[in-house]
């Protein structure tokens, strides 16, 4: 079994820097991530939207924001892990950690450093016939990839700023947009809905029945009038379906760690009440502290996590390293 000074629960954006300084405090550091692609919902949820509230960046593409932490976070060498779900936080004797993933992987570690964000990021389904059949053959929870809807007719599902916004936004490119929605009423933005009915189909009290396809792409779409029952069948190339999304913490509740709801606390340290366990960025709740769902944020509480995980293991260390400006690592030749 392998054995590590850090494990990473989580390959967010926090998980991510986390990784990052913990192998810069010379941590062997291991990130496991659920997810098949590390930059958590900058990737699952963002990608192609704007983030304008990290320091440095005027403005970046979500997808490209991962991009440059997982750059940052490789630049020691942690081991990163992907598609690994960890359902099992055990103590050993020797007073280390197990970590255990639903693929059988176990580590065993000195410290363990929640990051998970919401948690597992599950899109929420309709239930529609053909559905899951069609997933990811045309039908989707999220826009990846712009590009990849370009000429495209689309049917868009939901009411939400999401699905108002994926409608805007691939409307320029696309060779048609269809919004259908349940109610006549919509929670986005009223300037946005404004400018939907400007550059796309929108039928209210309308619900997706049935995906159809050729078995290997989606190529029609049943809707239907939720007060008349009437059917309408659409023929469609893409579908994206955006009625939210939910976390699935798994068995994280179940591990004896002090929980507030969906929130784990932590002390200004960052530190759980188990010992040499930490949490930070949006799964963490520092009581008496103003909560700030922003990576910002994140990234102070796990710089501190992280250097607190070193004095733990070490207690001889300084909890603060000093300026990476003046570490011989980082000087040019």
């Amino acid at each position: 079994m392998s054995e590590y000074d850090m494990t990473i629960i989580g390959g967010g954006p926090v998980g991510l820097f986390g990784a990052f300084y913990a192998t810069l405090r010379d941590l062997k550091t291991i990130v496991i991530d659920s997810q098949d692609e590390l930059g958590g919902q900058l990737v699952s949820l963002y990608p192609e939207k704007m983030v304008y509230d990290v320091g440095g960046y005027p403005g970046i593409l979500g997808y490209d924001l991962a991009q440059k932490l997982v750059e940052q976070a490789k630049m020691f060498s942690p081991e990163l892990r992907t598609k690994e779900f960890v359902n099992d936080l055990q103590r050993t004797d020797d007073g280390m950690w197990i970590v255990k993933t639903d693929k059988g992987t176990q580590v065993k570690t000195k410290t363990v450093l929640i990051a998970i964000g919401i948690g597992k990021i599950m899109p929420s389904r309709l239930g529609a016939k053909g559905e899951i059949e069609y997933e990811n053959k045309g039908l989707y929870y999220a826009v990846r990839r712009k590009k990849d809807f370009e000429g495209k007719r689309i049917l868009i599902v939901g009411g939400g700023d999401a699905a108002v916004d994926w409608a805007l936004t691939l409307a320029p490119i696309a060779k048609s947009v269809t919004l259908i929605h349940r109610r006549d009423q919509f929670r986005a933005h009223e300037r946005s809905v404004k400018q939907l009915f400007q550059v796309a189909t929108v039928y209210t009290w309308h619900e997706l029945k049935e995906v159809k396809g050729d078995g290997s792409k989606v190529t029609q779409a049943i809707i239907f009038d939720n007060r008349t029952k009437e059917d309408k069948t659409l023929d469609v190339d893409s579908i994206i379906i955006s009625i939210g999304y939910k976390g699935d913490l798994g068995n994280l509740p179940k591990w004896g760690i002090q929980m507030k709801g969906r929130d784990v606390i932590v002390n200004s340290r960052m530190e759980t009440n188990l010992p040499g366990v930490y949490a930070a960025g949006d799964i963490a709740l520092q009581e008496g502290t103003p909560k700030l769902a922003l990576i910002a944020v994140g990234f102070g509480q796990v710089a501190i996590a992280t250097s607190v995980a070193k004095k733990y293991i070490d207690p001889s260390a300084s909890l603060f390293a000093g300026h990476s400006s003046e570490m011989d690592k980082f000087k040019k030749e």
